[in-house]
């Protein structure tokens, strides 16, 4: 190669897709320009200076293999993710699932990259693309206006919806007389949630408060017709759609019994711990909108948390995506213009480790790009496969985020109606598949 050839890449953002694309493209001994417009600006989501902070919930979904999120980390892992490394070593009691100590992962996270002789962190907001060099975009579902504007403007157009974030409170505010700890069905250890239970009186009450309560105004909404993301729907909304609608979804009581009764309770409100020192719970399925002021009041009518102490209230904010299908090839570049990548939330995955997922495989393909390589397209069968595929290849007509789930991996040989048996099948399918491309 001669002298005038650029010999790095650009990563935009240092979120979960933008630190793993960095990761993966200095692992593979190119330079990296990792630009991060924090700490001299943030959206109002983030209060954090560190990388890849976590807004919604400090919960990286199931554990299990045998599951779709479980799956998905697995396959992470075995490609050698950075995010999986620090989430592993930074995980807190969670039952069945992977959840970490937010502030400890954040961290690590950041002194990882930063510390790593081949990434050059560039301080600072960017509003337009680098004008030289293979760029991956991944400054998130906030991204700033000036930069969301040449992006709308390079793939014609962008669709958003809205997300929410749930609260949090002290732990020793938690009145531990109302509560009791379990999981359900006694998996994953007694101390994996903080339970609050409620009695049908208590839950009607609460309902009725809930669905009549103040929520802030979002100035930056169509609020006549927003379209929210069904995972993070705000409690209120959900409460909305039905008197027993709660009971049946965040609020479920099943599997659980309140040991000051022996029986199950009416309805239960579920705390998962936010860090190692267990100091810090926030409210399961409890994303809201309401205004800080009605969350104190109408969250302080579950019996347990009639003081809690609130470390932060919960927030709604926009989240922005491509219409990738459109746009985006499987490999995550543009199909017009394959020098430019994108990953994470704006790509249409959702969630965390899709994110991240997104940005292992924009990363990696971004570096064999500058190798002169062919691009890696993982099989359909593997669940980071499946999701670069259902971001390329998705109806455009009515595009939406999609999560890691079993219903988007192809269809198993022979039939198993056992659904355990059926999702041990998947995944012993995908890693199958996936091991030829693992190190």
């Amino acid at each position: 190669m001669n002298g005038d050839v650029i010999m790095y890449i650009n990563v935009l953002g240092a979120g979960l897709a933008g630190c793993e694309a960095a990761w993966q493209i200095a692992r593979r001994g190119i330079p990296v320009r990792l630009y991060e417009m924090k700490p001299y600006k943030k959206t109002p989501a983030h209060s954090s200076d560190h990388f890849c902070e976590l807004i919604c919930s400090n919960s990286l979904k199931a554990a299990r293999v045998e599951s779709a999120a479980g799956l998905l980390k697995e396959e992470m892992r075995r490609l050698g993710s950075l995010l999986m490394q620090c989430a592993d070593q930074c995980a807190v009691p969670a039952g069945g699932a992977l959840a970490v100590d937010r502030e400890a992962f954040s961290s690590m996270v950041t002194e990882r990259i930063c510390s790593h002789p081949l990434i050059t962190v560039v301080a600072g907001e960017v509003t337009d693309f680098p004008a030289d060099g293979i760029t991956v975009v991944a400054t998130g579902p906030l991204t700033s206006d000036a930069l969301a504007e040449k992006i709308i403007a390079r793939c014609g157009g962008s669709l958003h919806f809205f997300d929410a974030a749930a609260p949090i409170v002290t732990a020793e505010s938690i009145d531990m007389g109302l509560a009791f700890t379990a999981s359900r069905y006694d998996k994953g250890g007694d101390d994996a949630y903080i339970n609050c239970p409620m009695n049908k009186e208590e839950y009607e009450a609460f309902h009725a408060a809930l669905v009549s309560a103040e929520r802030a105004p979002r100035h930056d909404v169509d609020v006549m017709n927003p379209k929210v993301y069904e995972g993070c729907m705000p409690v209120e909304i959900l409460a909305g759609r039905g008197q027993d609608t709660l009971r049946f979804g965040p609020m479920k009581p099943v599997g659980l019994r309140d040991p000051r009764t022996g029986h199950r309770p009416w309805a239960v409100v579920q705390l998962r711990t936010e860090n190692c020192e267990k100091s810090m719970y926030n409210l399961v399925g409890f994303q809201t909108n309401l205004k800080f002021a009605e969350q104190k009041r109408v969250f302080g009518m579950i019996p347990a948390l009639h003081d809690a102490e609130y470390v932060r209230y919960g927030v709604m904010h926009r989240n922005t995506f491509l219409d990738s299908p459109k746009v985006l090839g499987a490999d995550y570049a543009m199909k017009d213009q394959p020098e430019l990548f994108f990953a994470g939330q704006m790509t249409g995955v959702e969630g965390y480790m899709e994110s991240a997922s997104s940005g292992m495989l924009a990363g990696i393909n971004a570096a064999r790009r500058l190798q002169g390589r062919a691009p890696l397209i993982l099989p359909k069968e593997t669940m980071m496969g499946a999701l670069a595929d259902y971001v390329a290849h998705a109806q455009s007509k009515d595009f939406q985020p999609m999560g890691a789930n079993l219903g988007i991996l192809p269809p198993l040989e022979e039939q198993i109606r056992d659904k355990r048996e059926r999702a041990a099948a998947y995944a012993q399918r995908a890693l199958k598949l996936l091991a030829p491309y693992t190190e």
